[in-house]
């Protein structure tokens, strides 16, 4: 495993990193995320991602019991905070301080542990003043609750915005986590440049976009038994890809993984990591294979010649406007 620092920061994470998001407490039984786990600590992850809102709390204690017993110090965790849990009640969502002082509370009780390394705030929040959700994340670093905050699909004059205010109240804000892929690649002109500036790295979620770039889904093909294009949470991000020319385009890729030495999985994550603002490449895992074969991206180094050749393959099926950074 190769190890990155995450913004203008002192905390190294792993270049992969295990992330929860749509199977723990949900697709995958607890023995088998519990399996995932330990798969991701023998390949030397040491970065965990999370979120309250994941499976409505429960992805968060099954990740919990699953690291229990490891020395903490060794880990890097990180959860999120902004869309609905619990009953739903008028103050269970959102960047208002309430929600927050009381979601950071319940995250730590869940992942059994004392603070978070990370604490990001999962979208922005139009409905709250940003100087109130940026004083409650300040008073949760100096209660010791979380070490660092960081974003979630915040677009570049957001970020801008939530760095300035974290300057005048001297709390590291060092991240911002968006999904980035070879076919989504929104962040490049605007997003990236903007972090560089500010002292944040990317984070990124999806590099393989939805598992489209295992080269799985099959132009005029139905989509796989029990994929995640027929999971009810997942069907809705993978859509946007199960298009016959991008499913062309990638199976036109297999030659350029094999060059590499790579299964198309790991080309797509190495792709990822190639960019040098993102810190780590969050993959997730149904079975413990899953995490062993994609861990292997770590430290991949692509040259610029092969680099062109997956341009020259997907030219016309890459999504770049900025615009389609995900809000509410």
């Amino acid at each position: 495993m190769e190890f990155r620092r995450l913004g203008r920061s002192g905390l190294n994470i792993s270049e992969i990193s295990y992330g929860n998001w749509l199977t723990h407490g949900s697709q995958v039984e607890e023995d088998q995320a519990t399996a995932c786990v330990r798969a991701a600590l023998d390949a030397g992850i040491t970065t965990y991602d999370t979120a309250d809102v994941y499976a409505n709390t429960k992805a968060e204690a099954v990740l919990g019991r699953a690291l229990k017993g490891e020395r903490r110090e060794s880990l890097e965790i990180f959860t999120k905070v902004f869309w609905p849990t619990g009953p739903g009640g008028p103050n269970d969502k959102g960047l208002g301080r309430k929600h927050i002082a009381e979601s950071i509370n319940g995250s730590l009780q869940r992942l059994q542990t004392d603070y978070v390394d990370l604490y990001q705030a999962h979208r922005f929040d139009r409905t709250v003043p940003l100087e109130e959700t940026m004083q409650a994340f300040a008073d949760i670093v100096r209660q010791g609750k979380a070490l660092y905050i960081g974003v979630s699909e915040w677009n570049a004059e957001q970020i801008a915005r939530g760095a300035a205010l974290a300057r005048e109240l001297n709390v590291p804000f060092i991240s911002n986590q968006p999904q980035y892929s070879m076919l989504w690649r929104i962040i490049e002109s605007q997003v990236v440049p903007t972090s560089e500036q500010e002292g944040i790295s990317q984070i990124v979620w999806s590099p393989i976009a939805q598992g489209v770039l295992t080269g799985k889904y099959l132009p005029g093909q139905p989509v796989p038994a029990g994929s995640r294009a027929t999971d009810e949470n997942g069907s809705k991000f993978v859509a946007r890809f199960l298009d016959d020319d991008v499913l062309t385009r990638v199976q036109k890729l297999k030659p350029i993984a094999d060059e590499a030495g790579l299964s198309l999985a790991q080309l797509a994550v190495a792709w990822v990591l190639q960019n040098p603002n993102v810190a780590s490449a969050i993959i997730g895992a149904s079975r413990p294979e899953q995490v062993t074969e994609n861990v292997k991206a770590a430290g991949v180094k692509l040259d610029a010649e092969l680099l062109q050749k997956i341009d020259d393959v997907l030219d016309g099926v890459v999504e770049t406007d900025p615009r389609l950074t995900v809000t509410p």
